[in-house]
């Protein structure tokens, strides 16, 4: 199953995530809830860990928000 870490998912703005997350509080903080998302979402399709249909989409649904949001802020 294919992970999506934002360095895989963005790999030409590598430098200015590792520059964000080491200079902004806030942008480090929606690094770590995407990558902790991230990481439960692939223990949820790998089947290592079982929910509802329901929650896992909500799940998927803050992922898309998050990675939009910081995609938003490597934009700025």
């Amino acid at each position: 199953m294919e992970r999506h870490d934002l360095l895989h998912e963005f790999p030409e703005l590598t430098d200015k995530i590792h520059e964000l997350k080491t200079q902004d509080a806030h942008f480090k903080k929606l690094f770590d809830s995407y990558h902790e998302l991230e990481h439960q979402i692939h223990r949820i399709n790998t089947e290592e860990e079982v929910v509802i249909d329901e929650y896992a989409h909500e799940l998927k649904a803050k992922l898309l928000h998050l990675k939009d949001e910081i995609y938003t802020r490597l934009q700025e």
